[in-house]
């Protein structure tokens, strides 16, 4: 067994895993922390490699593509502090460092792991549920459905159109840009409705601008890993896509082409996604529905909306209804 302590964190490796432990000082991240403790198992492992400094080196774990959730949801936009596959390690330590790293390429190399993609996730994510406030809004996930309740200080756009809850089986991916202090941020849920939505983040109901404090809103990397872990994987979509292109695919060979075309399958329509009402009172239901469409209007006489983002957020509230 290989083991490294540093006030960064912990590694530990046994030969088919790498247990990562996120320190408890108050220099480590607020992401790492809340993230918690990681076993990446070998098969997920593309490479590590100890970068030596002058006052301090950096341990680095590298996976293979497609086999963590959370490096697909964030795409490696983490900050280096937050990457919880860096250790970073006091010099008098570097002996030690070497040695776990130099363990674990040996375990790569006779055990033959693969370099190439990976065609399912090896890691699981964050547990659900899970929720994070942002300044934004606060979004939570319980491994069903995504639901957002907007805050006071979000756009009224989004006030207006109330919580937005989406179901899993309607999202189609989910896009994170982090909140770099200097640059705002956002989490996107892309649904099947609005995946070709041009409303800004700060504008559009399915999506958290990120504007706050930056540790904080980082969090919500959280719910975008939860979200991703338990969407299709990249693979399938590239095989849809292949599907559904047929230019995409390879060409045959000469000899394989049959003489004349198959027959073609009938398509059958797709089955219409019937939106769940909401709980209460008729009479309630109504009034609340006719005073969101209200405000909705007033919003886009005054020209705070656009026709097409008035066209968005009211087909939203009806849906929703």
């Amino acid at each position: 067994m290989a083991e490294i302590i540093q006030r960064d964190g912990t590694w530990v490796f046994d030969g088919s895993t790498v247990r990562i432990t996120p320190g408890l000082h108050r220099s480590v991240p607020l992401f790492r922390q809340t993230y918690g403790e990681i076993a990446v198992p070998l098969e997920a492992v593309a490479g590590v490699v100890y970068e030596p400094e002058r006052k301090r080196g950096r341990l680095r774990l590298r996976l293979r593509e497609g086999a963590d959730p959370l490096l697909q949801a964030t795409g490696g936009r983490l900050p280096d502090a937050a990457d919880p596959y860096r250790l970073a390690v006091d010099i008098d330590r570097s002996g030690v460092a070497e040695y776990v790293a130099e363990e674990i390429r040996h375990a790569l190399l006779i055990e033959q792991i693969p370099k190439e993609p990976a065609a399912a996730y090896l890691l699981p994510g964050p547990p659900v549920p899970v929720s994070v406030r942002s300044s934004d809004g606060t979004v939570s996930f319980d491994g069903a459905g995504v639901r957002i309740d907007w805050s006071d200080t979000s756009d009224r756009v989004k006030r207006a159109t109330g919580p937005r809850i989406i179901a899993l089986p309607d999202l189609v991916q989910v896009e994170w840009l982090p909140n770099s202090g200097y640059e705002d941020g956002f989490l996107r849920f892309v649904t099947h409705d609005s995946v070709f939505s041009k409303l800004p983040p700060e504008k559009d109901p399915f999506a958290l601008d990120l504007w706050g404090s930056a540790r904080r809103d980082l969090l919500t990397a959280l719910v975008a890993t939860a979200v991703t872990a338990r969407l299709p994987h990249p693979s399938t979509r590239v095989g849809e896509h292949a599907r559904a292109d047929p230019s995409a695919l390879p060409p045959a060979p000469e000899d394989s082409v049959p003489s004349r075309p198959p027959p073609r399958t009938p398509r059958r329509s797709p089955v219409p996604h019937t939106p769940r009402p909401l709980q209460g009172p008729p009479q309630d239901i109504h009034d609340i529905l006719l005073r969101r469409l209200r405000e909705l209007g007033e919003l886009h006489r005054d020209g705070v909306l656009t026709d097409e983002e008035f066209a968005m957020t009211k087909a939203a509230v009806l849906r929703d209804f």
